[in-house]
């Protein structure tokens, strides 16, 4: 039974907060700060605090990345209208993130990047393509965050292209597909494990920075999780979903996080956890078709969901520079916590800002041929 795409699918929007607050968690409690010269983020005096905080984060910013490529495929191919115009579709999905983009790269120069990257790193970066770069200095230069804008990129070119052939698989060979991907990724680790050569040490892991670059932040190594979520969707949409509650998908993503603390490094970038944020995202959105969603989809997470890319921008700005004017200064639990929270209320806050005076009035603005938007509103009116 085909369900239709055209249905909206509040709870996962009320998810990718959680997604981009993983993130904060996790870049909120690191050992060294990405921004040279690589001084700890991390606010806490006590070094048993300090270093019991950033083990048990320790793998958020990994799932919280992981769910967004996840989700990307699924978004996309849930509202995919066959015979649709490839280039309206990346001219869309390029307004999406371009203009928050931009904004934070030139609050990011302005504040502290122009003095510290030579253009041989601001310039990729600039135009999203810093992640193809093994170089630290580059791939996470400017607005640290962004590196992964350089992998949806990637997937919003090649999409249009390829889901006409996705669409054409039969039904009976999706759950096929879909095991294909996460195959994919097992291969991406031992490609990272066993044959990308070694190279010195990453400043921000404890595996070699080639390793890092390779088996995490290199746009191709990450299409085997987009193309999941692809599939995903296309199970749901033909009716073949396993019957997963949404409790017990929720169980394996925290059983797949604690198998990620436990396994080598590159494991938990993606591996550990890349079925169990499958499985959320497919129960999440079968619990919207059939009625049973309730907190997820509420005004407040859905409102949440909505800033949540800009929540995630934000944090190259709103984090990493902040920590760095307070220095390598560090402070008793109680102030610790108190300033955490305000960093936090200062993210959601930078979020809103750009949500609502960069990135909705740039959709609205760009996202459709000035034709196509006249005649939208005249029929509207």
């Amino acid at each position: 039974m085909e369900v239709d795409n055209r249905k909206r699918l509040p709870s996962l929007t009320g998810l990718r907060f959680f997604a981009a607050f993983s993130v904060f968690v996790f870049h909120v409690m690191l050992p060294a700060s990405p921004i040279p010269p690589y001084k700890p983020v991390n606010l806490f005096s006590d070094p048993d605090i300090a270093y019991d905080a950033a083990w048990v984060v320790g793998k958020a910013g990994f799932l919280g990345v992981s769910f967004f490529f996840v989700l990307s495929g699924f978004v996309l191919t849930w509202s995919w209208k066959p015979g649709s115009s490839k280039l309206q579709f990346i001219r869309r999905r390029v307004v999406k993130i371009f203009p928050n983009h931009l904004t934070l790269w030139v609050a990011s120069m302005v504040l502290f990047a122009a003095a510290i990257t030579p253009w041989k790193a601001w310039l990729p970066n600039l135009f999203l393509i810093h992640a193809w770069f093994p170089q630290n200095y580059i791939n996470a230069g400017v607005n640290t965050p962004s590196w992964t804008l350089s992998c949806e990129l990637l997937f919003y070119v090649l999409f249009p292209f390829l889901i006409p052939v996705v669409l054409r698989i039969e039904s009976k060979y999706l759950w096929y597909c879909a095991a294909a991907m996460v195959a994919g990724i097992c291969v991406i680790v031992l490609l990272t494990a066993f044959v990308i050569p070694s190279s010195e040490k990453s400043e921000l892991t404890p595996i070699p920075v080639l390793q890092l670059w390779f088996g995490y932040l290199f746009p191709p190594s990450r299409l085997f999780e987009f193309f999941l979520g692809v599939f995903v969707a296309r199970i749901v949409q033909e009716g073949r979903w396993i019957r997963v509650p949404l409790w017990a998908s929720l169980a394996a993503v925290v059983a797949g996080y604690v198998v990620a603390m436990y396994t080598p490094f590159y494991v938990g970038f993606v591996l550990a956890t890349a079925v169990p944020l499958a499985l959320l995202i497919g129960s999440a959105a079968q619990s919207d078709l059939d009625g049973a969603s309730r907190f997820l989809s509420s005004r407040l997470m859905v409102r949440l969901g909505e800033i949540s890319f800009a929540f995630y921008i934000c944090q190259g700005v709103t984090l990493f520079y902040v920590r760095r004017t307070m220095d390598a200064a560090t402070f008793s639990a109680p102030v610790a916590v108190s300033l955490i929270v305000a960093l936090f209320l200062l993210n959601i806050l930078a979020a809103w800002s750009l949500f609502t005076f960069v990135e909705s009035p740039a959709m609205r603005r760009f996202a459709r041929p000035k034709r196509v938007a006249v005649v939208a509103e005249k029929v509207a009116s």
